[in-house]
């Protein structure tokens, strides 16, 4: 590969990586705003085991981008640079929690549009939201990337629809049980609400994993198109 090439492929890395912090950011700060979703027919009354289906946190809506990017950089960048935007996110995490800690902490003046007591409210449990997060999203993207790397070398490069939906599925279960219990622990959502949050927020993150399986596809051909690569060909950045 040329140095043109590898230029222009670090360039897109870094804009991958950048798309994935800042919806990973995003989704911790707008999580406490509910809505409902009405798949296929179905009305806010739907519900299964006695509880409300398809109630879902807005904060859940930029989450399944972090999975088609990481899926993307694993196929065309290999398993190490997509554990490093993982960290990265992390990092990224943290960093805007301080900020979070240091403005919730600074008082407002009189006249100021957004008083004390309403910043604490909108953003105050982004701290337990983060951590909750954090952890539920470093086991959930580490066993994405870790499923989604097995599929692979199983397939040898091929089906990659398999993989994308396989990892996806099964690291977003993790990630979706590991959120909703920690915020009912925390109390910051009701338990009443956890099968419902838990089977929702599972749903609606199967269907978009699986109508996001023709953009992956769409990206690696623009990717093997762009810088000539095989089937199972990774892009070298050293």
């Amino acid at each position: 590969m040329t140095l043109k090439d590898k230029l222009a492929a670090q360039k897109i890395y870094l804009f991958l990586a950048a798309l994935f912090i800042t919806s990973l950011v995003v989704s911790n700060l707008i999580f406490q705003k509910f809505f409902y979703w009405y798949p296929f027919g179905a009305d806010a009354s739907t519900s299964i085991f006695g509880v409300k289906l398809f109630e879902i946190s807005v904060g859940i809506l930029p989450y399944p981008i972090t999975f088609l990017i990481t899926d993307l950089i694993s196929e065309i960048y290999g398993k190490k640079r997509a554990n490093q935007v993982v960290v990265a996110g992390i990092f990224a995490s943290i960093f805007s929690l301080l900020i979070i800690l240091v403005a919730d902490n600074v008082p407002a003046i009189a006249n100021s549009p957004i008083q004390d007591d309403l910043f604490s409210q909108v953003f105050g449990n982004s701290v337990i939201a983060v951590f909750a997060s954090m952890t539920a999203y470093l086991f959930a993207q580490f066993i994405d990337i870790q499923v989604y790397h097995f599929w692979k070398r199983v397939t040898k490069g091929k089906h990659l629809w398999l993989r994308n939906n396989f990892s996806t599925w099964f690291s977003q279960f993790v990630d979706t049980f590991s959120i909703v219990f920690l915020l009912c622990a925390f109390k910051i959502i009701p338990w009443e609400s956890f099968k419902g949050l838990l089977i929702s927020g599972f749903l609606f993150k199967v269907l978009v994993a699986a109508l996001d399986t023709p953009l992956l596809y769409f990206g690696v051909y623009l990717f093997k198109k762009r810088f000539n690569l095989n089937t199972n060909e990774e892009l070298d950045l050293l």
